[in-house]
């Protein structure tokens, strides 16, 4: 009987299970969308939000929690620099689950995403680069005009 065991075991060992999660967590954070299985979804999510509660406040113990669980400098960075302030006031629930129509190619297999409730905007390029680029170009003719 399996009275009180928590937790999915997704037919691994619970080094292959532990690594798993924290490539599958590293890939969330970094690129905010990741795409995968409903069960390996479903254990990871709660692991996320987790961590985005404890990146929530900056200091130097919460850094090296998340650094433990993470084993990786650039997502607990962007934890703390984006992700954290991100969700400063909402008071969890920051990832979500959506499922795909088209199921995986190979085996059939079901198909979800893993992403952040509020996504990071993508930034437009600035109006005022390609004038300062003319700008330059005049004063390299004005210059070659003087010599």
């Amino acid at each position: 009987m399996r009275h009180q065991v928590a937790g999915n075991k997704l037919g691994r060992t619970s080094s292959h299970r532990d690594a798993m999660m924290r490539n599958m967590a590293v890939s969330l954070v970094l690129h905010e969308r990741v795409i995968t299985t409903p069960a390996k979804a479903k254990v990871v999510k709660p692991f996320v939000e987790k961590l985005v509660t404890i990146a929530k406040t900056a200091d130097m113990v919460h850094r090296r929690r998340v650094f433990a669980r993470l084993r990786d400098k650039a997502a607990t960075t962007k934890m703390f620099d984006v992700i954290g302030p991100r969700f400063a006031t909402r008071p969890g629930g920051y990832c979500r689950i959506l499922h795909l129509s088209k199921n995986r190619l190979g085996d059939n297999g079901q198909r979800v995403i893993l992403e952040f409730v509020e996504r990071t905007p993508k930034e437009a390029p600035a109006p005022e680069a390609p004038a300062a680029g003319k700008a330059a170009k005049g004063k390299k003719k004005d210059a070659e005009a003087k010599a």
